[in-house]
């Protein structure tokens, strides 16, 4: 579908789109007896926006991981427009799920005042899934075609037809930090670079595998003639990292850390400095605390985008929007409690208690600015919160079929209450894959997205923690000195309303005079 927007806040010129907006908020100020004085606020900006789409690689950790073989095998089944047959028949390849591929975002009216809606990815131009080249490293050396059999994730006989195009792939050999992953992993660890001369591991040299992983990247980038590489995380979930004052508060410590080999730099870490070296964009899909505060630091100073943390596919991303409904609606969440079992390799690495101590804590933190948004429901004086109780459990018959069941416990007016229970069964990677192509989407449109303020001499780019791609992301990563947005209405409200206004179209609202007014 092509869109054409008359806008006299734009303007076309060295294929870039140049956009006026006056950005319009309003400071908050408390005083001591509680009142709050608000000022309203404008500020002008000129936008830029790279029009030319570059041929972009993706170079996944964990390639060979189930989300790593469902994402090759969807690009390959969408590029090459392979149908399959199921037990309903005949399937057309398609990228159901994903936000830039499926999605549609509203436009305006219509002369009768009817919403009318176009694709997402029809405003301005966007990395196409099907073009992206994709790689990556694995602990594993299962090359492609026996990984995807193993994931028991896509459908035999669409399988069958993605073989040819797969079976000579094997993954880049990676690193392996033992302490760092559950013991349950050392088996499939046969694909490791960072071993010593009698090929035991050696986790000894880091700043070693930080330079080889750089080594990788820049080889990728250039057999295959690529502009852009863009590295994303779904490997899997690592034990937290300890925080500690010298080791990794700031960028200049990491280093040193590194270089020193100090056992609490994680692998995942380790990939985020490389990256952040090479400015080459950074996703972390895993619940881990991979962005210590001194990788944030280095990715301000080389001014390469960061983003994550953990993919929101399912449970969580209902829990952010039901939660948000409930305190919008002035009804008070008491308790969450929700149970989790699955069967894929992701559910076996956290059966270890550290692993799923990091999933926990992701899990946990989507509705702590829900909690903040209602003084009247929440006193924080009083330290009010929801009770939030999180279980994970192993069951391999499963398989790839998460199953997770939801209780929200809510106090009503008067001392009544409301239950609401939920019972979810999804098929994981194929709800996950659709999320690593938005990122990857996002983040390189991201990258092509310049700013200043009407005045300045030069354009700037995003800040370095690309808090746009929150929608897709469990725990979102903030700018220090903010707090993360979790609503996914507000998540999803903010890019629509970025693409709106990079065309030169006025940001959303529902107002509706249309139909309100004489």
């Amino acid at each position: 579908m092509t869109v054409s927007i008359k806008s006299n806040k734009t303007v076309k010129k060295d294929n870039a789109l140049h956009t006026t907006f006056t950005y319009e908020n309003a400071i908050v100020e408390k005083d001591s007896a509680g009142t709050l004085s608000v000022t309203p606020t404008a500020v002008d900006y000129d936008f830029k926006v790279d029009l030319k789409v570059p041929k972009t690689g993706l170079l996944l950790v964990g390639l060979g991981g189930n989300n790593g073989t469902t994402l090759v095998g969807s690009v390959v089944a969408n590029k090459h427009n392979i149908s399959f047959q199921n037990k309903e028949g005949v399937i057309k390849p398609n990228y159901y799920g994903s936000v830039t591929q499926s999605s549609t975002l509203k436009l305006g009216v219509d002369s009768e005042g009817n919403d009318v809606y176009a694709p997402f990815n029809s405003l301005l131009p966007f990395v196409n899934p099907n073009d992206l080249v994709v790689d990556g490293w694995d602990i594993s050396s299962m090359k492609l075609d026996d990984a995807m059999k193993r994931a028991k994730v896509l459908d035999v006989d669409l399988q069958r037809q993605l073989y040819p195009y797969i079976d000579k792939i094997k993954p880049k050999s990676s690193i392996y930090y033992p302490d760092f992953i559950a013991l349950n992993q050392k088996e499939r660890a046969d694909n490791v670079f960072n071993v010593d001369s009698n090929g035991e591991v050696d986790t000894k040299n880091k700043w070693r595998d930080v330079e080889k992983i750089r080594k990788d990247i820049q080889d990728f980038k250039k057999e295959n003639g690529l502009d852009k590489v863009i590295v994303l995380w779904t490997a899997n979930t690592e034990r937290y990292a300890e925080l500690i004052d010298g080791v990794n508060d700031t960028g200049d410590n990491l280093l040193k850390a590194i270089k020193e080999n100090h056992d609490e730099v994680s692998p995942s870490t380790v990939f985020a400095v490389a990256c952040i070296l090479e400015q080459v964009p950074y996703i972390n899909g895993s619940p881990q605390n991979t962005f210590v505060p001194g990788v944030i630091e280095l990715a301000e100073k080389h001014q390469s985008f960061i983003g994550g943390d953990d993919f929101k596919s399912g449970q969580t991303k209902i829990k952010s929007v039901l939660a948000q409904f409930l305190v919008d609606a002035g009804i008070r969440p008491v308790s969450i409690a929700s149970y989790n079992h699955l069967g894929n390799n992701d559910g076996y690495n956290l059966s270890a208690p550290k692993q799923f101590r990091s999933k926990e804590i992701s899990k946990a933190s989507v509705v702590d600015d829900i909690i903040e948004s209602n003084e009247i429901l929440y006193n924080k004086e009083k330290g009010d919160k929801i009770d939030h109780c999180i279980v994970i459990k192993y069951l391999p018959a499963v398989g790839d079929s998460k199953v997770a069941m939801d209780e929200y416990y809510s106090e009503l007016m008067l001392g009544g209450h409301n239950k609401i229970s939920i019972h979810n069964v999804c098929e994981d990677s194929l709800l996950a894959t659709p999320l690593i192509i938005d990122l990857v989407v996002m983040t390189e449109f991201f990258q092509r997205v310049n700013y200043k303020k009407v005045g300045a001499e030069k354009y700037e780019d995003f800040y370095a923690v690309l808090t746009l791609l929150s929608y897709w992301l469990k725990a979102p990563l903030a700018k220090p000195g903010f707090k993360a947005i979790n609503g996914l209405n507000k998540q999803r409200l903010a890019i629509e309303n970025l693409l709106r206004l990079l065309v030169g179209l006025p940001i959303n609202n529902e107002l509706r005079f249309e139909e309100r007014l004489q």
